[in-house]
């Protein structure tokens, strides 16, 4: 027997079982011209290798072989038949010399699956363990799957998913079998809040971009409208003019302002043109999604910028300002803001005036807005003045109350003294509030009549109550200076006698300074040694904390000045030392020179008698 007999015999062999099978004799595949061939083929002669069989009807049986029976050993997708099922399992025929199985876990999908369904398989083992043919259905769908993708990607085609769930940045598609990966910026043209109102819905999409390598699938249900939005936004622009009026939706808000949807095209809200009262953020009086009227203010060149306005759709609140209010009215009002120079009073809904600060009360001591309103109080106040065209108002609160400086002469008379409380100082001086509205100030040099202050934060601090003198009084320029040690009777008077020119002291040094030293005396003079009155006898000098006896060499009242001696008080005992050598020295002198004038005299007289004798 030739190997070709006995290929042939062996495929014979393998499609008798199969033809001689009730089911495959009930197949419609098996056309009429393979059973008439099959009846007259002289079997016998054929396997009994009798007679040569006729090329003609070899390739004749060949191509009926090929047409009607599916070789399991290719992997192409098959077409087959349930034909049976049980509670695991479905049988399919794909017309091979075995019918296979697939387990029913690969029909989930599809719970309604019977009997005489088509399905699409693929060969996934030629024969297990018991002999049986294997098939997968699921591998077969995946197959088909990444064919249809491709073909729809170079195509550009508008496929059907179904969203299965939610992930990470996006949303999961069932794509002909497929996950496919749909991104949260391609699901609408506009920002998705809601991701779950997709879920369990079947939508159209495009193929954007496949991974070959990963097997990753990106699908767009964006890139589906843009081209209408495209188109839409193309004729919206071209009909655009200011002034006009359209209905849009708030696509999206932020502390700046309001993005609108005009319908593919994009417009700002700003935040002072949404409201003709003040508002802190856009969100106290729009939310998303919400549908309003706007009017074109403005846009660019090429109109990628457009202006909207809300608030100007509705008539300015100072048209709707009463035309009696007038200057000096009194009105009551609402704090809307508080700045550093003032606050903001809303007299009316949308109208606003200003308050500044020094309006706030009589006192000239400048204090902050917040520390005489909170934003959200109700207060009075006076119009002061009000500019209808500028739609300016100023107003004022601190003339709703006498002004404290009516009868000021009266009641802070110069000489007479009061208790006021420290509000602030500088380097020249201390504010000190006598009342509400009444200031006045004590220079640093009327703070003590023995210290040096240098600055009043040394003897004083903010917020102290403090005893002073009113010294001046400037009523027209509304001035008030103050003397704090006029308290008390100016100790100079009494140092002037205590401490006069060649007194002598006892004391210490107190500080050691660049051009001498310092001596306190009586507890609150500072005294000045010069550095050469600080030598000693022995011709050193004196150290701090060192006494000794000083002399007052200098003594100013006016300008609080004493300057001491240590050096003059020895200085001045060896002087009269010296002085009292000198006296006695003088009287030896005096006694020598009388005895020779009266010797003189007597032989004066002696010559007189000689001559007249």
């Amino acid at each position: 027997m030739t190997t070709n007999h006995v290929n042939e015999e062996a495929q014979v062999e393998n499609v008798e079982p199969s033809t001689s099978h009730n089911e495959i004799n009930d197949s419609q595949s098996t056309t009429q011209s393979s059973e008439e061939f099959l009846a007259n083929f002289d079997w016998v002669s054929y396997q009994e290798a009798a007679e040569t069989v006729d090329e003609k009807k070899y390739k004749e049986f060949e191509k009926l072989v090929h047409e009607n029976f599916v070789d399991t050993q290719h992997t192409d997708v098959i077409q087959g038949t349930v034909t049976h099922m049980t509670d695991r399992e479905a049988i399919i025929d794909i017309n091979a010399k075995s019918e296979g199985v697939i387990s029913l876990n690969e029909f989930r999908y599809n719970p309604d699956l019977k009997v005489g369904d088509s399905v699409e398989v693929i060969v996934d083992i030629r024969e297990d363990k018991t002999g049986q043919l294997v098939l997968s259905h699921r591998k077969a769908r995946v197959i088909k799957a990444w064919d249809r993708v491709n073909e729809a990607h170079d195509k550009g085609e508008v496929i059907t998913g179904f969203v299965k769930c939610r992930t990470k940045g996006g949303m999961i598609v069932d794509v002909f079998g497929i996950e496919a990966f749909l991104p949260g910026s391609q699901i609408d043209v506009k920002p998705i809040r809601d991701y779950d109102q997709y879920v369990s819905k079947n939508m159209e999409f495009k193929i954007v971009k496949i991974n070959h390598e990963f097997k990753n699938v990106v699908v767009s249900h964006k890139a589906l409208i843009e081209a209408d939005i495209e188109e839409q936004k193309k004729e919206i622009i071209g009909q655009l003019e200011k002034g006009q009026v359209l209905e849009g939706t708030v696509k999206n808000i932020t502390s700046y302002g309001v993005f609108i949807d005009l319908g593919g095209v994009d417009g700002l809200v700003h935040i002072t043109d949404l409201s003709w009262n003040r508002i802190n953020h856009p969100g106290e009086i729009l939310e998303l999604d919400q549908k309003l009227n706007v009017v074109i203010l403005d846009f660019d060149d090429d109109k990628s910028r457009i202006q909207l306005g809300v608030k100007q759709l509705s008539q300015h609140p100072w048209e709707a300002l009463s035309e009696d209010l007038k200057e000096g009215d009194i009105v009551d009002g609402k704090v809307a803001v508080i700045a550093d120079y003032g606050a903001f009073i809303e007299i009316a809904p949308g109208v606003e005036g200003l308050v500044h600060v020094s309006e706030m009360s009589w006192s000239t001591h400048m204090r902050s807005a917040q520390d005489f309103v909170n934003v959200g109080d109700q207060v009075k106040v006076s119009i002061l003045s009000l500019d209808r065209e500028d739609r300016k108002m100023s107003l004022g609160m601190k003339q709703l109350s006498a002004d404290p400086w009516t009868d000021i002469t009266s009641k802070y008379p110069v000489g007479s003294k009061h208790k006021g409380v420290i509000r602030n100082f500088t380097n020249f001086g201390v504010f000190v509030e006598l009342e509400e509205g009444i200031d006045g100030l004590i220079y640093i040099s009327e703070l003590s009549w023995t210290k040096k202050v240098k600055h009043p934060s040394e003897i004083v601090t903010v917020g102290q109550d403090l005893e002073v003198v009113v010294l001046e009084l400037d009523v027209d320029g509304r001035k008030l200076s103050l003397g704090h040690k006029q308290i008390q009777d100016n100790p100079w008077n009494k140092y002037e006698s205590e401490f006069s020119e060649g007194t002598l002291v006892e004391s210490s040094i107190h500080e050691i300074v660049d051009k001498g030293a310092t001596v306190i005396l009586n507890d609150d003079i500072t005294a000045f040694v010069p550095n050469r009155h600080l030598e000693k006898e022995d011709g050193n000098k004196l150290k701090k904390g060192e006494s000794a006896e000083f002399k007052v060499i200098e003594f100013n009242k006016d300008y609080k000045r004493v300057v001491l001696s240590h050096s003059a008080v020895y200085k001045e005992m060896e002087q009269e030392i010296v002085k009292k050598a000198k006296k006695k020295a003088a009287a030896k002198t005096e006694v020598s020179t009388l005895g020779d004038i009266d010797a003189l005299a007597d032989l004066k007289k002696k010559m007189n008698e000689e001559e007249n004798g």
